[in-house]
């Protein structure tokens, strides 16, 4: 068995929970890749861990991080049966599979493959001849400094609108309770087919959220005159669009496969980390 570990950004020292695992890798025989970079970053001796670049020839990929971190990974391993299995070492967590807490029992069930998967969606952008893909969310904001963004909006070929706004979010169930959710946007379950596209800050009465199904293509113009605006996968700044363009996001071309401990379940998982929806 062949292991990628991905662990936090940051100056937070996961030197303990990093030895947990390679002891735990030790006992069932895996073999552990990292990066030099993260190697190095938790002071592992050379022939510890198989130095290399991050490969898809591998069983699972383990993180120790938050869900920037998982993001990252599910991206990287989208479109194969590569699981990834997330121990929280961040803030929120929704994505993770379990937390610190139990990493012992944890690395134990994800060594000896002892737990689900659920094949999670994703949303791609496609600008010009680019392609990227986004596990939480895709947003289009206006600049710092700069005039509120005009950006109109078609699904299925059907214009639906135009709002003024700082800006605008299209969401995947799993990223409906980050950026979205802080917009009012509704919650969406795991499991459930579509996307939903909801405004930062509109200036423009009403703008509602939108679910899509998952089959309808949609796409967003940059109407502003002159202003570009930015675009941001999974909060990542990746291209501008420049006024009078636009971008496309489809629905379900990639997945990823996101470990979960036998019997989870998205509402258990909702509760713990958000408590109750309403009082």
């Amino acid at each position: 068995m062949k292991a990628t570990v991905m662990t936090r950004r940051g100056d937070r020292d996961l030197r303990g929970p990093v030895t947990e695992l390679m002891e735990a890798a030790q006992r069932h025989g895996v073999t552990v890749c990292m990066t030099e970079e993260e190697a190095a970053k938790h002071q592992l001796a050379p022939g510890t861990v198989d130095v290399c670049r991050v490969s898809q020839d591998v069983d699972i990929c383990i993180v120790l991080g938050g869900d920037g971190t998982i993001l990252g990974a599910m991206r990287e391993y989208a479109e194969t049966v590569v699981p990834v299995f997330a121990v929280n070492f961040g803030e929120v967590g929704f994505l993770a599979t379990m937390d610190p807490e139990g990493i012992r029992e944890g690395l134990e069930l994800a060594f000896t493959r002892n737990f689900d998967t659920m094949a999670m969606p994703g949303i791609t952008l496609g600008y010009a001849d680019e392609r990227w893909v986004a596990f939480n969310d895709i947003s289009v904001h206006r600049q710092a400094g700069k005039r509120v963004a005009d950006l109109s909006y078609a699904i299925g070929g059907e214009e639906i609108g135009r709002v003024r706004c700082d800006g605008l979010v299209v969401s995947t169930p799993a990223g409906s309770t980050g950026y979205n959710l802080a917009n009012g946007g509704p919650v969406l379950a795991w499991g459930v087919e579509g996307y939903v596209v909801s405004f930062i800050a509109p200036h423009t009465f009403p703008a509602r959220a939108l679910v899509a199904a998952p089959d309808d293509m949609l796409t967003i113009h940059n109407a502003a005159r002159v202003d570009e605006a930015e675009v941001h996968v999974d909060g990542r700044p990746t291209c501008v669009l420049p006024a009078q363009e636009h971008i496309t996001v489809e629905f379900g071309q990639a997945y990823a496969q996101l470990a979960q401990l036998p019997g989870a379940t998205f509402y258990h998982r909702l509760r713990e980390r958000f408590g109750r929806l309403a009082a």
